[in-house]
């Protein structure tokens, strides 16, 4: 077999990812944009037979995408997990939840592992992209790995390379900065060429606990200012000061401020578990990370704030019996999903308050099911037209999606609820409005 460094170079290196999700289906787009021969991997038979049909299943990710890929023969999708054998590289790109106990629940990144342990051949690539803490690859990933006979660094090579997809942003896959690490100067090296082929800046750090790092310390970083802003808005909301002109005002400094914005809580599957990561980690080392899981607290604080200021905002009334409109499940503006949204929170919580709850996203039209929401489970969006808004006591916004006409929800509604200043151009009908 030809040395993976002659692949890289003569661009023959077959590339599987496995995990075909957010950020496993745009990561195959940038290989095969880049020429390589790409093999897509997942569990989900749906998924499969959707891209052999030519189509998404993912709102940011155009079908033409997927019909490019097809028709050009460098492409296949499968279930067939023995195809790993056919590969040069293999990157993991699966789920990293936390379990009942909010420790991290690493169960799809030791499976995936293990089958790739049973296909794995001399001179494979494995990189895992999945956000974890520090000292999974080497700790967890390299000894399943090794199980079957290799050794890595020298019969196959192993290194990390963090996701940093943002889903409805905007921002071109291929265009985003990578990092890699490798378990030692050849992996490491391997990893940054490969990348390197279809990505226009890599970033190689000093080994894969590095890499590990950089990710979760990017994403505590937004967790915990954003902790700070919605701690700022309870305090500024109670003097009378509205904290989005506060933002606002502030981010006129050209130096030495950076804008983060409130909300009804956190969601999405990075901010709102890498932080637990990181404080179990840290646990195993006897350090405490008061001032990051105090941000947790804040955060996860925000959906009862939320449901609070909506209740006295009913004029005495509460919630029980109350009919309430959630504008918006989506953890994000407009994307399709639903992971950890703390709108399903906010559901819930005006169900075990005696409200009555539903719920309209354009981009989302039924709750399937999730790991914690079992009662909302096949709820699904209601139609956004005047018969239908004016008839609930109060609309709560929970995801500002730029392509719903707020002047009119505005308009039809008794009263509107708004957590993320969606509303900020409707100058009528103001009065209906609170902030929270």
């Amino acid at each position: 077999m030809a040395k993976f460094e002659d692949k890289l170079r003569d661009k023959t290196v077959r590339v599987g990812v496995i995990g075909l999700g957010y950020v496993g289906l745009p990561l195959v787009h940038v290989f095969w944009q880049a020429g390589l021969t790409a093999v897509g991997f997942d569990v989900d038979p749906g998924k499969i037979e959707k891209l052999a049909k030519g189509e998404t299943y993912i709102k940011h990710f155009a079908s033409d995408h997927v019909r490019a890929m097809n028709a050009s023969g460098r492409f296949t999708a499968t279930t067939d997990f023995a195809k790993l054998a056919d590969v040069d590289a293999v990157l993991i790109c699966v789920p990293t939840p936390l379990d009942a106990k909010r420790e991290p629940d690493l169960s799809y990144v030791v499976s995936t592992t293990e089958m790739i342990a049973r296909h794995l051949h001399k001179e494979t690539l494995v990189v895992l992209e999945s956000t974890t803490y520090p000292g999974t690859t080497t700790e967890v990933v390299q000894p399943i790995l090794e199980s079957g006979g290799l050794k890595a660094g020298t019969e196959f090579l192993l290194g990390f390379s963090p996701e940093r997809e943002d889903p409805g942003s905007g921002y071109e896959t291929r265009k985003i900065p990578k990092i890699v690490g490798g378990i030692d100067e050849r992996s490491g090296a391997a990893a940054e060429g490969l990348y390197g082929l279809a990505f226009t800046e890599v970033h190689r750090v000093r080994d894969t606990q590095t890499a590990e790092a950089v990710k979760i310390t990017e994403n505590i970083f937004r967790a915990v200012n954003i902790a700070l802003v919605n701690e700022l808005k309870v305090a500024y909301t109670k003097m009378g000061i509205n904290v989005w002109d506060v933002i606002d005002a502030a981010k006129t400094k050209p130096f030495g401020f950076m804008p983060f914005y409130p909300g009804p809580g956190l969601g999405g599957h990075c901010i709102p578990i890498d932080p637990f990561y990181l404080s179990w980690r840290a646990r195993q080392f006897n350090v405490k990370t008061d001032f990051i899981e105090l941000a947790g607290v804040v955060n996860r604080a925000m959906p009862h704030l939320v449901v609070d200021t909506l209740t006295s905002a009913l004029n005495g009334k509460g919630l029980k019996g109350a009919n309430i409109l959630v504008m918006g499940v989506a953890y994000k503006k407009n994307v399709d999903d639903l992971r950890e949204s703390p709108a399903l929170e906010i559901m819930e919580i005006i169900q075990e308050r005696g409200g009555q709850v539903t719920f309209h996203d354009p981009y989302i039209p039924e709750i399937l099911p999730t790991r914690e929401h079992a009662k909302l489970q096949g709820m699904k969006s209601v139609t956004f037209d005047e018969p239908t808004v004016s008839k609930f006591d109060a609309v709560l916004i929970t995801t500002d999606h730029s392509n719903v006409d707020y002047a009119s929800l505005v308009s039809w509604s008794k009263l509107v609820i708004d957590t993320r200043n969606a509303t900020k151009n409707v100058h009528r009908g103001r009065a209906k409005i609170v902030s929270a």
